[in-house]
């Protein structure tokens, strides 16, 4: 396998649109590195800039040390796996996976035995002889990486391989997937929105947004200390919750949502003394926010120590109700923001009702509001 470099690497198509703007990372051999972002965000013609699909503007790629920016692609060693399969329609699946190899001219016992080794790792043995339209979208994308598996590539290259695919099938695929990067040792380089396929496959994750990469870290990393507001919200669903809050001392540091007054964690006060008499914004996860059971002798307490400022309390109004089974998650707004929290799938809730909220404060991210910038 191999080791892939990109430093600095860049495209402005001709449009002067700046697609990829300085890509800086390292992909180490047999890693498994996911490129995550929005649509857009410039994460494909990073990979088809690696693959030579596209020509680099700027910036220099290697491939075990070797510099690949004139390589064609023929010659770079690599296989990619598209999101549309791009499989032969009137080839059968032993032909379009023999397809490549043929091309290279090795005899008819090589490439044999590389389609039988392909087919059993990948559960399609059976299908062999059949063609495209006779398979299912799963199928497909299996005869899809198996093509690229006999090549013997140094880096496999994949393009939202799963995007096509139903949910169940989705969940299937991930798992064989980072199989198969297990059982072969493989580099792979995968791009993808997904969130979830990210957290669930990634060794390495580079998030990027408009064509600039936000942060590169581990999955939990990137969901425990996030860089940026743009990468908390991305990673975790539902999103992580944010809240213009004002930093304000009396008889202590507090944070003022203008509706509700909120005390930081303990290890949160030193850094957020930088920031008295200014907006932050505060951020916090849906499972980080603790349901408050309450009946009508409850609330009026309540309401008095929310005003007070006296107990970390976030009070909201229930727009939405979303079962998914083994919890329940709420849209709720406060007086002046919209959040969601995570509950237990047995208490019982509907549209309107007053509820409250406990956030667990040392679970709380900050962020400047001018730059977006992580503070803690």
């Amino acid at each position: 396998m191999a080791r892939v470099e990109l430093k600095g690497i860049s495209k402005i198509f001709d449009s002067n649109v700046m697609a990829v703007d300085n890509a800086d990372f390292v992909v180490e051999d047999r890693e498994f590195v996911v490129i995550l972002g929005p649509s857009g965000c410039g994460k494909s013609t990073t990979l088809r800039m690696v693959a030579g699909l596209e020509e680099i503007t700027e910036g220099e790629l290697y491939i075990d040390g070797e510099l690949m920016n004139d390589v064609p692609p023929k010659d770079r060693n690599i296989a990619m796996v598209f999101q549309n399969y791009a499989l032969y329609p009137h080839m059968t699946v032993y032909e379009n996976m023999a397809f490549g190899l043929r091309i290279k001219k090795l005899d008819r016992k090589e490439i044999d035995q590389r389609i039988q080794e392909a087919a059993r790792i990948l559960d399609i043995e059976k299908h062999l002889m059949r063609k495209p339209r006779a398979l299912s979208g799963g199928q497909r994308q299996r005869v899809a990486v198996g093509r690229a598996i006999v090549r013997n590539p140094k880096v496999f290259l994949f393009d939202e391989p799963l995007s096509n695919l139903d949910a169940k099938l989705r969940v299937q695929m991930r798992a064989e997937l980072y199989d198969l990067h297990l059982r072969l040792n493989a580099t792979i380089i995968y791009v993808t929105h997904d969130q979830v396929e990210a957290m669930s496959m990634a060794d390495k994750i580079v998030v990027m947004k408009d064509g600039k990469i936000q942060q590169i870290g581990a999955p939990l990393h990137l969901y425990n200390q996030p860089a940026n507001k743009f990468v908390a919200g991305f990673i975790g669903s539902p999103q992580m919750n944010f809240l213009t809050v004002k930093v304000m001392e009396e008889n202590g540091l507090f944070l003022d949502e203008g509706n509700f007054k909120l005390k930081p964690a303990f290890e949160h006060l030193e850094f957020l003394k930088n920031y008295l008499d200014r907006e932050i914004l505060l951020g916090i996860r849906s499972e980080d926010l603790n349901y408050i059971r309450t009946d009508l002798s409850s609330e009026s307490a309540l309401a008095d120590e929310i005003s007070a400022g006296r107990k970390n309390i976030i009070p909201g109004k229930i727009d939405l109700v979303e079962p998914l089974g083994a919890d329940t998650h709420l849209w709720l707004s406060t007086a002046s923001h919209s959040i969601v929290a995570r509950t237990e799938a047995h208490e019982k809730f509907k549209a309107g009702d007053s509820v409250y909220f406990c956030p667990k404060m040392e679970k709380a991210r900050y962020f400047e509001k001018e730059t977006e910038l992580s503070i803690n």
